[in-house]
């Protein structure tokens, strides 16, 4: 037997779920749907093991999948990473049964097993051992594909583990088999004929939904043919260089029904843009990792927004910061100035092209800051900076290097890995997170700008902001690197007020008090955007609900989501690419293709 180990990004690369599009597929919108719908409604979940199936608890598993038969393992295997990392093993050259056990071996790291086969791989006598074996010492899901023409000689019933059966040899069936697993789809089928002498006809557990499903418009009643107007108008991007390409995502009642890569990685054109590529969030950075942190810390009582600055950090308390409340602080209302050029401050002797001790921190390739350089010269900077506009609406970078540094006084942890342990691993972010190169291959990363008057190099899994990038790669305001179905299963948390996977991240209270608008002065929530009440601004767009927050980000980046609507948009690119070109303002792309999106959901409601 010939065992091959396959990682979730090479999956993705190779095919990101087929479902997500339906121009992806040869049949009609309308045929895929339908054939969809035929095998959800066929599949049936024997055994109930709640704890297990479907599979939750992310941040507490080691997954891995075992294909012991059958052809489609790659779209199960790239479906599954949609939602949580997932090494992938299989089998494709039957030898003697010593294989099986070398392929045990390799699941050594692993405490959740899903396995997979068809009725004639469960015929054979070393899979039936195999599979018995697997499933006394970790947990373990099996999945049987394809139709049971005769009584299994195995019985199911000594198996102490859950059994997904899904009838059918259609490609289709193994992605949808993989959303069942992880939750995406429930299963509420009922077995229809025997599959043995211990398994009746009739039996057959029920599951309800408990993350995003990955779907054809058509589901929801929305026209694919309305939504291939954002083709043109991301076309139109890329022909007038706004931006090289983008990744858009939209999810309307947890079901993604609309997933599309345009363009290449630069305009060289080596790299085409993929579902699953790695972008720098920027701004988004401010309302993915710093303000949940805050919202987590509000909730257990050791964050109180009416407490100032100076209660939490102590070198603030001898400056015009003392006294600022952090309510002030989340809305940008704390009278801190608009920015500060930090690349214009630094002397020859504040870095170097090598590191060193004296030199440890890496900005860029070969541009290595001086020790202490963000605690030393920066943060007195900031501490010392005038303030002059308290009580007004003035955006600026400085409110979350304020509310990271409480953060961190606060959990005595990281920003990165406080974010990175509450919010990514439970959710199944595999693909997201701070300082990229030390985590995901550079193939999948978005290059940004290529800087030649500060670090005099492309950057690629480098913050394209400077100040984040001095300061070592984690901020409060910049420096995250995210994908489009990471961003997804966060922000339809949010929507969710607060739930996903099974799991509450918030009380619904809190996650309403955030994102609502609560300035007297601007539109903005707590660390979270608004969608502008003075509708002559159309920002973030003409038809965006006057209930809809988000954030917009500097590399090209944006999230929105419309609480009217029902619906989580994400557009994601990199306009600064290969300089920082504002076309894509003029051209208002991510606005008007939100707003395709928007007619499309709102035709389909006058339809229904």
């Amino acid at each position: 037997m010939k065992l091959k180990l396959w990682t979730g990004a090479t999956l993705l690369i190779c095919l990101f779920n087929i479902l997500s599009v339906a121009a992806q597929h040869s049949k009609s919108p309308a045929a895929s749907y339908t054939e969809m719908r035929s095998v959800e409604q066929a599949a049936v979940l024997l055994g109930h093991y709640p704890e297990l199936f479907p599979i939750k608890d992310l941040s507490r598993r080691s997954i891995a999948a075992v294909h012991l038969t059958g052809s489609h393992w790659t779209l199960f295997d790239s479906t599954a990473n949609l939602y949580a990392p997932v090494a992938s093993l299989t089998s494709q050259v039957y030898a003697d049964s010593a294989d099986l056990y070398n392929l045990e071996d390799d699941l050594q790291p692993y405490n959740t097993i899903i396995v997979t086969t068809t009725a004639d791989g469960l015929s054979d006598y070393r899979n039936q051992r195999y599979i018995l074996d697997v499933s006394r010492r970790k947990q373990t899901i099996l999945v049987i594909m394809g139709p049971v023409r005769h009584p299994l000689k195995f019985a199911l019933g000594r198996l102490k583990c859950p059994v997904l059966y899904v009838p059918s040899n259609a490609s289709v069936a193994a992605g949808i088999a993989a959303q069942m697993v992880f939750g995406g789809i429930g299963v509420k089928g009922k077995l229809k004929k025997s599959l043995g002498a211990d398994m009746e006809a009739g039996k057959g557990s029920v599951t309800s939904a408990i993350r995003l499903k990955y779907t054809v418009p058509e589901e929801l009643g929305i026209s694919a043919v309305a939504l291939k107007e954002i083709d043109k108008v991301a076309q139109e991007a890329i022909d007038k260089r706004a931006t090289p390409g983008m990744v858009v995502l939209a999810a309307r009642n947890g079901k993604v029904f609309f997933h599309k890569a345009y363009g290449y990685h630069t305009y060289s054109k080596n790299a085409a843009e993929q579902l699953n590529d790695i972008f720098d969030m920027a701004s988004v950075t401010k309302i993915t990792a710093t303000t949940p942190s805050v919202m987590k810390l509000v909730e257990k009582g050791t964050l109180k927004l009416d407490s100032t600055i100076g209660h939490y950090i102590a070198r603030a308390r001898k400056t015009g910061m003392n006294n600022i409340h952090l309510r002030e602080v989340m809305l940008h209302q704390a009278g801190f100035v608009p920015f500060i050029n930090f690349p214009k401050m630094i002397s020859e002797n504040d870095y170097s092209r090598d590191s060193s001790g004296m030199f440890p921190t890496k900005v860029a390739d070969h541009y290595f800051i001086r020790k202490d350089f963000f605690k030393d010269f920066m943060w007195p900077v900031m501490l010392y900076s005038p303030i002059v506009t308290r009580g007004k609406y003035v955006y600026s970078d400085i409110s979350m290097y304020v509310m990271q540094a409480v953060i961190e006084s606060i959990t005595d942890t990281s920003l990165d890995v406080y974010a990175d342990r509450n919010f990514y691993k439970p959710l199944g972010m595999h693909s997201t997170g701070y300082l990229p190169y030390y985590k995901f291959d550079d193939k999948r990363i978005i290059p940004t700008e290529d800087d030649q008057t500060f670090r005099k190099t492309l950057l690629v899994g480098y913050v394209h902001d400077e100040g984040a990038a001095l300061k070592g790669g984690v901020a409060g305001h910049a420096g995250l690197f995210s994908s489009a179905t990471d961003l997804a299963a966060y922000y339809q948390m949010l929507l969710n007020k607060g739930y996903y996977g099974g799991q509450r991240y918030f009380q619904p209270q809190t996650v309403t008090t955030f994102t609502k608008n609560e300035s007297k002065v601007s539109r903005r929530g707590y660390g979270f955007d608004r969608v502008d009440p003075d509708r002559s601004k159309e920002y973030p767009s003409k038809l965006a609900s006057l209930n809809t927050f988000g954030h917009t980000g500097y590399t090209g980046t944006c999230i929105w989501v419309d609480e009217d609507r029902d619906l989580v948009y994400i557009f994601l690119s990199n306009r600064v690419n290969p300089t920082r070109s504002t076309e894509i303002y003029t051209l208002k792309t991510r606005s008007r293709i939100q707003d395709i999106i928007n007619r499309a959901i709102d035709a389909s409601t006058k339809k229904k």
